[in-house]
């Protein structure tokens, strides 16, 4: 009977703290909601949802960043309250109120649907998508090309925060439209690893003279915005199978490999940024490499932390006493040059010229909203010091309003009479508030969620419902039926399916003991050219309504040849690219075909980050399977089956019996009725070639040798007419004499000009080229591809690694004027600078600097200490140098006959 009593009191005691405690907890609700209807909602437009930037009732200007902020604080409070059963309807109004802010946000950017179909194909600020809208209308503010609308971050933010509210049941997407925009609002995004924007301080370049340029910040969010939406469902657990997002896994390397690249930097004329606070941890937590985080973290506070916060970067002019606000750009002269770091230096200005006059060197403004970044991150990872010693920071510089309400101020200036004490001794001097009690609505929105998680009333885990903040592979297991990110795997096994392209060729490798398959033994499962992958993709996010189409026509890299996909029922598999007949003539050289192969396995290898094994297909083709190369390719092929090549784990074996622990990626989104009479063309066995060997080590016999009185160059026939020339290449056996001639002959009179037997000038030299190089001319080959303006798909990839590498590139012939790229190009900037430069004088030259640049960047990665103490690469002097070391050591070969992937002793 005792024990009983005790018992039911312990039950009361129990009960009656919860109470106690459940009162404590919606009594700071309450505080929260009071201040979050106070200092936001009040703002919130009732037509288009939007908050303004400031709180004055009079201001009419919206912004993309601030807006997306104000719903999360929203949001937030919103998940804070759904722990409690008496909300009073605000867990429900909370909600309501960010959805119909995210939706305002959609609804402006909606309008401007010609504006993504524009940067889909030309990624210029003129087809940015605006990031400043008036606060009531919708309608874009700021059109002028002054005004930086290009901030990549401000939408990869948005898509990032999209995921995590509809992940927590919110719904933000109603139609088969908006579904379709948010994908091509993925492709808006894809490449912002090469494209130069304004970033978050909308500015561009440290310069402030409208140049925009790449930035890690603006990079870090795409990341975690693209790895957020992968297989992501935007009608929440209502969607189906057509509102489900993609992503390219190859675009997303590409920004994984540029981020990581540029870190601790922010860009090439910012050593760090405050704005890396927020990449590498809260919101975007776009890197789980310990040791770069913290070198990143460590190197804004060394730099950046002031006594009232942080600098936003160094020389960074806005606000301070000496800024000229009466114009948008400043002068050369603002800008104190390092004459000790190039990186620093103005562009296109030399350093005698740019006397500092008027500097903002040491006199930065110092904003406290990154002390509030710092608690959060500090909450998130569980350092108590980091959290208590900036919430101590943040206290002490907190200000009171003629209302006696406590608010952080948006920055904190010098005042004009303290300018020289604090260049002389920083942080010495006391700085001031923004002037006014005008309170910045992104400020407010982050210091309540601040709050918030001090007050333990929200979590980490209700603030970042999809964890990112946790590694990838301890991330909640997401649908299987999309492929997913699990982030690096130490002993990965690349799987390698051996593909014959004839039942002949599987029957002479086969005396080797390398066993293949050929497509017919592999049905049902179909191998498709990566082109056919291409097509299918470009119903994605197609739109008719919206004036929306879909993919662009981009390449799928390996990443994406590597998945399994299953398409209107049919499974498919893809060979990489490598193995495509290329428009461009590099994957015809057999050399350099081998080292691709060998390139693919360890990139798989070092880049996978989805669950399941990558299979990779390696399409082995008849030209492949003869000539003086065949054994090379023979004794690599033998070394796969042991398992292990060159340092990496390969299984090789039937296809069926790896299907079942492949990467898996359903395109439901063809599965409809408007798509259902949609072909597609496998890859098929080709037994219907005549074999002129009888062993792999026969070499093709059809060579044909130039005759010793032809004309070594296309200029000694540039003084027949065109009829002459017309009628040479009807009895022509030389493939030297007819790419002169048609060269000159398709300068003379376009791509449409008829030859004797009817053909298009550009299909007989695309016919010649192919010829050319099967018999090895390269120097045909070179001349036939610039005659045709060829360009390689990974040109401008190749230029933007090079430049984050901190390398700038020159194109031109040697003793020519030449073109200086230091900033990331887009490939028909590329092609036109090549054409330009280049083709006027040596024509062959503007393919073969293509060539230089792709080797180039692939030595950039693969054997960094070559490029020690290289800032530019001259590419025409490289090739003047070639010129010489061939006069050396062989006499008479021309360079532009070199093979592809040339190797001398």
């Amino acid at each position: 009977m005792t024990n009983r009593t005790t018992d039911n009191d312990s039950d009361v005691l129990f009960d009656e703290s919860r109470r106690v405690r459940q009162e404590d907890t919606i009594q700071i609700l309450n505080k929260h909601y009071k201040f979050v209807k106070e200092r936001l909602l009040t703002y919130q437009s009732p037509a288009t949802g939007l908050f303004p930037r400031v709180d004055d009732p009079k201001s009419v200007e919206t912004h993309v960043r601030d807006n997306v902020y104000c719903a999360v604080a929203l949001w937030a409070l919103r998940q804070a309250y759904k722990r409690i059963d008496s909300d009073l309807g605000r867990s429900y109004e909370l909600g309501q109120s960010a959805v119909k802010c995210m939706r305002g946000i959609l609804y402006c950017w909606m309008r401007q649907c010609q504006k993504i179909e524009d940067f889909k194909s030309n990624q210029i600020p003129e087809n940015a998508i605006y990031s400043k809208f008036h606060l009531h209308t919708g309608d874009p503010l700021d059109g002028t090309p002054e005004y930086g609308h290009l901030q990549l971050d401000a939408v990869s933010l948005y898509l990032l925060y999209m995921v995590q509210m509809i992940d927590s049941k919110l719904q933000l997407v109603y139609t088969t439209e908006e579904v379709s925009f948010i994908q091509n609002l993925v492709y808006y995004i894809e490449r912002t690893y090469r494209t130069p924007d304004f970033g978050m301080w909308e500015r561009g370049s440290k310069y402030n003279n409208g140049s925009p340029e790449l930035h890690a910040s603006s990079i870090g969010l795409t990341k975690a915005a693209l790895e957020a939406m992968n297989g992501f469902n935007v009608f929440g657990i209502e969607g189906t199978n057509w509102s489900v997002i993609y992503v390219d896994i190859d675009a997303h390397n590409r920004n994984r490999t540029i981020f990581e690249t540029l870190l601790p930097r922010e860009s090439s004329s910012k050593n760090t940024d405050a704005a890396l606070l927020c990449v590498v941890g809260f919101p975007a937590f776009s890197m789980h490499d310990n040791f770069l985080v913290e070198k990143t973290v460590c190197k804004c506070v060394r730099k950046l932390r002031g006594r009232y916060g942080f600098k936003r970067f160094l020389r960074d002019g806005a606000f301070t006493v000496l800024e000229d606000t009466s114009r948008k750009y400043y002068h050369p002269s603002e800008i104190k040059i390092d004459r000790n770091n190039g990186a620093h230096v103005l562009p296109h200005i030399p350093i005698d010229q740019a006397t500092p006059m008027v500097n903002f060197d040491g006199i930065e403004c110092e904003w406290p909203i990154w002390f509030v970044y710092m608690i959060i991150n500090g909450i998130f990872l569980n350092k108590r010091e980091q959290v208590e010693e900036y919430k101590q920071a943040l206290e002490s510089i907190l200000m009171k309003d003629s209302k006696g309400e406590i608010y952080m101020p948006h920055y904190y200036y010098v005042p004009r009479d303290y300018l020289e004490d604090e260049r002389k001794t920083p942080g010495s001097t006391e700085k001031r508030p923004m002037p006014g009690e005008v309170r910045h609505l992104w400020d407010q929105a982050v210091y309540a969620i601040c709050q918030m998680m001090l007050d333990d009333v929200l979590k980490v885990a209700e603030l970042d419902p999809i964890r990112r903040y946790l590694r990838p592979s301890e991330r909640p297991k997401p649908n299987q039926r999309y492929s997913a990110f699990q982030g690096y795997v130490s002993d990965l096994a690349v799987q390698v399916v051996l593909v014959s392209e004839s039942v002949r060729l599987q029957q002479l490798l086969a005396t080797y003991g390398i066993r293949t398959q050929t497509p017919h033994q592999i049905e049902p499962i179909q191998i498709w050219p990566p082109s056919e992958l291409v097509k299918a993709y470009s119903y994605l996010g197609a739109s008719p309504k919206l004036g929306l189409t879909g993919r662009p026509l981009r390449p799928i890299g390996v990443l994406g040849t590597s998945k399994i996909y299953k398409i209107m029922g049919k499974t498919v598999l893809c060979y990489p690219i490598t193995f495509e007949i290329s428009d461009f003539y590099m994957s015809q050289d057999m050399h350099l075909l081998l080292d691709d192969i060998k390139s693919d396995l360890v990139f798989l290898s070092k880049c996978w980050k989805l669950h399941g094994r990558p299979i990779y297909v390696l399409l082995i083709r008849e030209e492949m399977a003869r000539g003086e190369n065949a054994m090379n390719m023979l004794t690599m092929l033998a070394a796969f089956k042991h398992g292990e090549f060159e340092n990496m784990r390969l299984q090789v074996g039937r296809l069926q019996s790896m299907i079942s622990s492949g990467c898996i990626e359903h395109l439901d989104f063809l599965d409809t009725e408007d798509l259902k009479e949609l072909q597609f063309v496998a890859y098929a066995d080709d037994d219907t070639k005549s074999f002129l060997y009888k062993s792999l080590t026969d070499v093709s016999q059809i060579v044909l040798m130039p005759s010793e009185e032809s004309p070594s160059s296309f200029r000694d026939f540039e003084k027949h007419s065109t009829q002459e020339l017309t009628a040479l290449t009807a009895d022509c056996d030389s493939v030297e004499v007819m790419s002169n001639l048609l060269f000159v002959i398709r300068q003379r009179e376009g791509p449409n000009f008829r030859l004797t037997d009817g053909t298009y000038v550009d299909n007989q030299i695309e016919k010649l080229t192919r010829h050319a190089a099967k018999t090895r001319k390269w120097s045909v080959v070179r001349l036939c591809s610039s005659a045709l303006s060829k360009v390689v798909d990974s040109l401008a990839p190749s230029l933007a690694g090079l430049l984050v590498k901190g390398r700038h590139i020159t194109i031109g012939v040697f003793g020519k004027s030449e073109y200086e790229i230091s900033e990331p190009i887009r490939p028909n900037e590329a092609k036109e600078i090549l054409y330009s430069y280049c083709f006027p004088y040596e024509p062959q030259e503007a393919v073969l600097q293509q060539e230089m640049i792709i080797h180039l960047a692939t030595y950039c990665y693969t054997e960094p200490q070559l490029f020690d103490g290289i800032l530019k690469v001259r590419l025409g002097w490289f090739v003047q140098a070639m010129k010489i070391e061939l006069q050396n050591r062989f006499m008479d070969l021309p360079v532009h006959s070199l093979s592809v992937c040339h190797r001398t002793k």
